[in-house]
């Protein structure tokens, strides 16, 4: 082979090494309210998510019901043993009101709660509360956050995250970087 012909190879084969980062990004999504966006993040490669609107959940051992806001979930494609979840309760105006709203609705996310560290940061520039623990769901145990951030105009975003026992910790990593791209919209 020619030593012309080796160059545009090796030129060929850096532009298409250079360009495999570059068509591999994370997926911005906004949650909305009636056509208004509250807040953003990104969800990494090879995550699915999920959207819902507004429904009533039940507990059918104790017959109780809660409304829940527009839910939006994601876990890696191939996995199903890390999960994050956010929803923006109507209603809901505080950090304080926002973990009050998470133990009236907590009872369908971890069942046993054991809390492990309660700390006051800051996400996407605004104060946030984040609660860690332990606890059991579906029969096995899990690692949990629940993180109450506070939005302009009297709104919370809540993200609570879920990793069985044995989840691959490397997810820890996509999980940050979820937190890390949160952004307010309002």
């Amino acid at each position: 082979m020619s030593l012309l012909k080796k160059r545009v190879l090796a030129i060929g084969a850096a532009f298409w090494v250079g360009m495999a980062g570059v068509g591999l990004s994370d997926t911005p999504v906004t949650y909305t309210e009636g056509g208004r966006p509250l807040f953003g993040f990104d969800v990494p490669d090879f995550w699915v998510l999920r959207t819902g609107g507004p429904r009533e959940l039940e507990d059918t051992q104790l017959g109780d019901t809660r409304s829940v806001s527009r839910v939006m979930a994601a876990r890696p494609v191939t996995d199903d043993t890390v999960w994050i979840g956010f929803v923006s309760p109507y209603g809901v105006t505080s950090i304080e009101d926002g973990f009050r709203y998470l133990q009236d609705v907590d009872k369908f996310l971890v069942k046993e709660p054991q809390v492990t560290s309660d700390a006051r940061v800051r996400i996407g520039g605004l104060p946030a509360r984040v609660i860690r623990g332990t606890g059991r769901r579906d029969g096995g145990g899990v690692s949990f956050t629940a993180t109450v951030i506070d939005l302009p105009r009297n709104r919370v975003a809540v993200a609570v995250t879920v990793l069985r026992d044995g989840a691959d910790l490397g997810y820890v990593d996509d999980l940050n970087a979820i937190f890390a791209s949160f952004r307010p919209m309002q």
